[in-house]
């Protein structure tokens, strides 16, 4: 099968590049590099050190005896969109190539608009660049359990049954997004299900929960390390917290810590992905799988770094800063997840053995942490007192944006390792 990954650059698009060459897959990357721009921006870097996409290549091509064909470029751009399906006409289709990040799309009006004009921008090409170019392949777009919010009922997988005034019918279940990032998620899923309804496309909506860990079975050589964000922008807050543990800085839940998400790690994420092309569905036919293993609450989270850095001789501490997010934070949560199960999908990794496996590697990359250990405090806040940009306030010293295929490594002279 010939796959098109796009954003293949980014956390979950290079490692499941690796895994679908290890099984035999043809894959192609398509990248435009913004990840990397965007996290300079805000002055923070990968923990893992990237090498440029072109030394990626050398890498996979020596390590794994494969070669990843890439275009660069943007699904902004109507013709690149259409010009590579066209000439590459893959089987399917998986789509991770959008800004990921909540408090991004947060800072300010600027970035809001940026984040769902570009995310609705590509979906859009691609849903049409598929219709005039390759109408049988199977779209896996990748959307968020964030799309749900946290509603007071048991979260189904896209579509619940309902009964009001005598009448019943089978709808999409109703979003509740917490973030501009979120909301264009939501506009994303209702255009995928829109064009499989017309066109009689095949769509696969991962509402994907928080991934952790930066290695999969394939990842053996430093040179094939997928990125580890750890800012408050981009960095998840398990990542925040082994990060800060490994700085000797507290751990931060926001407020009472008490918030609560579905969490998977990064190899089962690929092994779920993977189960969901390789069964696509029938034509015409739009599905929503829910992808995670488990639910923690933050305060969870904190309790298990900590218990794990001591193992590592560290010895943090936890404190609850003010919670700058607009959320519930004490809530019920109970999404369900069936579908993948009933393809073969199991987990083969707890989270604890990933968090330990974690601290080995940002333990070695440590000063690359020092380096940046500022980044790591929120101050992005979701209630704005007025939309100024915040950015030049917020890292008056972060360094000049990088051109855009730069390895994310360090300038000659800083800490490498």
């Amino acid at each position: 099968m010939k796959v098109l990954i796009t954003g293949v650059d980014g956390y979950s698009g290079w490692p499941l590049a690796l895994h679908l060459l290890a099984r035999g897959h043809e894959v192609v990357g398509l990248d435009n590099f913004v990840t990397r721009r965007r996290v300079r921006e805000v002055g923070s870097w990968s923990a893992t050190p990237i090498p440029s996409f072109p030394r990626r290549q050398v890498a996979v091509r020596e390590v794994l005896g494969k070669e990843l064909v890439f275009h660069r470029g943007s699904l902004t751009d109507w013709e690149f969109v259409r010009n590579v399906l066209s000439t590459e006409r893959p089987d399917a289709v998986v789509h991770l190539a959008e800004q990921r990040s909540a408090p991004y799309s947060m800072i300010d009006v600027h970035h809001a608009v940026t984040t769902q004009v570009e995310n609705l921008t590509g979906t859009l090409h691609l849903l049409y660049g598929l219709r005039e170019c390759c109408p049988g392949a199977h779209l896996v777009k990748m959307g968020t359990m964030g799309e749900y919010g946290t509603p007071n009922t048991d979260i189904p997988e896209g579509f619940f049954d309902v009964e009001f005034r005598g009448r019943k019918d089978h709808l999409p279940f109703p979003r509740q997004a917490g973030s501009w990032y979120h909301w264009s998620k939501v506009f994303d899923s209702g255009d995928v299900m829109f064009a499989t309804r017309i066109w009689g496309l095949r769509a696969t909506d991962v509402m994907q929960g928080v991934i952790y860990g930066v290695r999969t079975p394939e990842i053996t050589d430093d040179r094939l390390l997928t990125r580890f964000d750890f800012d408050e922008t981009w960095g998840t807050a398990l990542n925040r917290f082994i990060a800060q543990a490994v700085l000797g800085l507290p751990l931060t839940p926001y407020g009472k810590g008490e918030q609560k998400r579905g969490f998977i790690a990064l190899e089962d994420s690929m092994q779920s992905l993977t189960i969901a092309l390789e069964h696509p569905p029938s034509p015409g036919e739009y599905r929503v799988f829910n992808q995670f293993d488990a639910a923690y609450s933050v305060n969870e989270l904190a309790e298990l770094t900590a218990r794990v850095a001591r193992e590592f001789g560290l010895n943090p501490t936890i404190d609850h800063p003010p919670d700058p997010r607009v959320e519930a934070e004490q809530h019920y949560y109970h999404p369900l997840h069936d579908h993948l199960l009933a393809l073969g999908y199991h987990r083969t990794r707890e989270l604890e053995e990933v968090v330990r496996e974690i601290f080995h590697d940002l333990l070695r990359f440590r000063r690359r942490l020092q380096a940046r250990r500022h980044v790591v405090l929120p101050t992005v806040q979701w209630r704005m007192p007025d939309s100024r940009p915040l950015l030049a306030a917020r890292h008056p010293t972060a360094p000049a944006p990088p051109s855009e295929n730069a390895p994310e490594s360090p300038p000659a002279g800083s800490p490498t390792a």
